[in-house]
């Protein structure tokens, strides 16, 4: 019996076969990752011709709901970009979680008490949409990390930040270079704004500049590049990566770049912007997020930009939620002002390092590969990812499958969030890897 019959569809066209599997979604009775049958299965199970059920599957596709790739079919995106009563991953009582990519509340700064010593603005409308003085401060910080920072505007977050400059500068059918291990809900983000994926592939020092230059030769207009704390593996450009990067780009001038350093501080890694490596793009724009550093509900980010592309945010902006609160922004301008707010950034930075270095060097010992150069996650290469997070679930550990976070071709793999690791955990979870993965080490070492 399939999915779809223990969820009746009822459609007469391929609007409603449509709205009917949009439906399933939202109610969680198709989850995240579920194959659907083929088109004439599903047409016969429908009552549809397999002309109109592959037109509803394309729109489908369009909005980002369903994949569709060579050997795998059709199934429900990682992330669909509709509200749904769908569960996380599940922590069995007992259970480590590191699987959700957060930073320890124990390394962020006292918002409490912050928001207590804060004057707080009272912001009618007609009024500036930035304070000068928090873009001030930021403009500071960016020109210390050679990020060229003449334009700058508040927005909601990092994600916020590359919706609104995607929205400004593509249309639906355009095609992105994005890193492949990369960020699950970039690609969600992506496809829900009908763009499409031109996967590239990454080592250690980030994107690898042969596979953009193939990428846009094949006609992507625009890339996607994380400078450090690359998610899932951890990988970090290096000043010679960022010059590479930097000559592919020269030769496709009209290519916008965003640059996400969502880390920002606590990355553990010096930056290398590739808007500083060489000659800078005619379109591009760069975030510098706080989530990481100050808290994920401070849903705040400054992002850089040629002039054009900062006038269309803004403008964007305007016409939307107007302004990101004052009150947030009063408050990332006073813990980024505060001496000791720099002094725990600072120390969270060696602490995620030292906890991210010391599982590379666990797993090492027990001859298990692993990626990290720097961030919060560690990635390990797999032959088989859900057999292996099941494995590690019934040892104790609740891993994140590596499904999410790459596009056909791209390795297999699990992501370990390590910030909030401890040395024992890391000796443990090292062993416990290595007995997971053993069958498949002592095949590939013989």
């Amino acid at each position: 019996m399939t999915d779809l019959k223990q969820y009746r569809i009822m459609a007469a066209s391929a609007a409603e076969l449509v709205d009917a599997i949009e439906a399933g979604v939202a109610s969680g009775a198709f989850v995240p990752g579920q194959r659907l049958p083929s088109v004439r299965q599903l047409a016969a199970e429908v009552g549809l011709s397999p002309v109109t059920v592959a037109a509803g599957l394309a729109e489908l596709r369009r909005r980002g709901v369903v994949l569709s790739e060579p050997r795998r079919g059709t199934r429900i995106g990682s992330g669909p970009p509709i509200g749904s009563a769908r569960a996380t991953l599940a922590v069995p009582p007992g259970a480590r979680d590191l699987s959700n990519g957060n930073p320890d509340p124990a390394l962020l700064p006292d918002l409490d008490g912050a928001l207590r010593r804060a004057q707080l603005p009272v912001r009618l409308y007609g009024e500036r949409q930035a304070l000068p003085a928090l873009l001030e401060l930021a403009r500071e910080q960016l020109h210390a990390d050679a990020v060229p920072a003449e334009e700058l505007c508040v927005v909601s977050g990092a994600m916020d930040a590359i919706e609104r400059v995607l929205g400004a500068q593509l249309r639906p059918g355009d095609r992105v270079a994005v890193e492949s291990p990369g960020y699950a809900a970039l690609y969600d983000l992506l496809r829900a704004q009908g763009l499409a994926l031109e996967p590239v592939a990454v080592d250690d020092r980030g994107m690898l500049a042969d596979a953009l230059e193939a990428a846009l030769a094949r006609g992507a207009v625009a890339a996607v590049i994380t400078p450090r704390g690359q998610n899932p593996t951890g990988a970090a450009l290096d000043a010679e990566r960022a010059r590479e990067l930097s000559a592919v780009l020269e030769q496709f001038p009209d290519t916008l770049l965003i640059e996400d350093d969502h880390l920002g501080p606590v990355a553990g890694s010096r930056l290398h912007s590739v808007l500083s490596a060489g000659v800078r793009p005619r379109r591009w724009a760069a975030t510098r997020s706080v989530a990481k550093a100050l808290g994920p509900d401070l849903r705040l980010a400054v992002l850089a930009g040629d002039a054009q592309t900062i006038a269309r945010v803004e403008g964007r902006q305007r016409c939307g939620p107007g302004w990101v609160s004052q009150i947030l922004q009063t408050l990332v301008l006073n813990l980024w002002s505060d001496p000791a707010v720099h002094a725990l950034v600072a120390r969270a930075s060696g602490t995620y390092a030292q906890r991210r270095e010391r599982l590379l060097a666990c797993l090492e010992h027990e001859g298990v590969g692993a990626h990290g150069a720097s961030g919060l996650n560690v990635w390990i290469p797999v032959h088989e990812e859900a057999g292996a997070v099941a494995a590690l679930v019934q040892r104790g550990w609740v891993l994140a499958p590596g499904a999410p976070y790459r596009l056909a071709g791209a390795p297999r793999g699990i992501r370990v969030t390590t910030a909030t690791l401890t040395a024992p955990e890391a000796a443990r979870l090292a062993g416990d890897v290595a007995e997971v993965l053993a069958p498949t080490l002592a095949a590939r070492s013989g």
